[in-house]
């Protein structure tokens, strides 16, 4: 691997903060009243779970505008994908230019943002209750009003938490897992949900795989 001095730098104090991050972030033992061993036995890989205020008085690490000058950023993964009169559209970082707030239907996602922010890496730390090989990055969505990703299958497991505002959710366990197409997203084409809940800040619903 070719690096050049400064980013051999970054690379050593990402890895210094990373490490700092893991040793003095606790790793949680209760979500919410929930404890950590229940969970995992009862609903780690085997069914959704939606655990209220999971996160009393949850601060996010990363503010709106920290999140949106994070996706203008050429080391940042982010994508911007929005909907107008049903017809989906999805943009790849570097994103210079974001729509306005007010504008309805739009989200932004950036990945990895654990490896970004030492108070997102913080985070991250503090579920590592799951297996090593089961801990992926942590990524921060920020959706304007009715914006969203829409109907997929996640093959991995997700904690869903919720930092701000509300959010509606809705799951399936169906199995028409065909998709719409020609779509720049892997949306289901025939989505009905079981069940939904709306969000509040500290909440967490927390998916199985698929």
């Amino acid at each position: 691997v070719n690096l050049h001095r400064s980013s051999l730098r970054e690379l050593c104090a990402a890895a210094r903060s990373y490490n700092r991050a893991v040793a003095t972030s606790p790793v949680l033992k209760q979500l919410g009243s929930l404890p950590v061993a229940r969970f995992l036995r009862d609903a780690w890989q085997r069914r959704p779970l939606l655990i209220r205020n999971a996160f009393p008085g949850f601060v996010p690490p990363v503010s709106r505008d920290a999140l949106f000058e994070l996706a203008r950023r050429d080391d940042a993964e982010s994508r911007l994908i929005a909907r107008v009169d049903e017809r989906w559209s999805m943009k790849h970082g570097l994103l210079r230019g974001l729509p306005s707030t007010r504008r309805p239907e739009w989200t932004l996602l950036v990945q990895g943002v654990d490896l970004l922010d030492e108070g997102a890496h913080e985070l991250l730390s503090r579920f590592r209750f799951v297996p090593d090989a089961r801990l992926d990055d942590l990524m921060v969505s920020y959706a304007t009003d009715g914006g969203g990703v829409g109907p997929h299958v996640d093959s991995y497991d997700v904690f869903l938490l919720q930092a701000w505002g509300r959010r509606r959710w809705r799951i399936s366990r169906q199995r028409d897992l065909a998709l719409v197409p020609d779509a720049p997203l892997k949306l289901l084409a025939d989505f009905r949900a079981d069940e939904e809940w709306v969000l509040e800040a500290g909440d967490m619903l927390y998916l199985p795989p698929g």
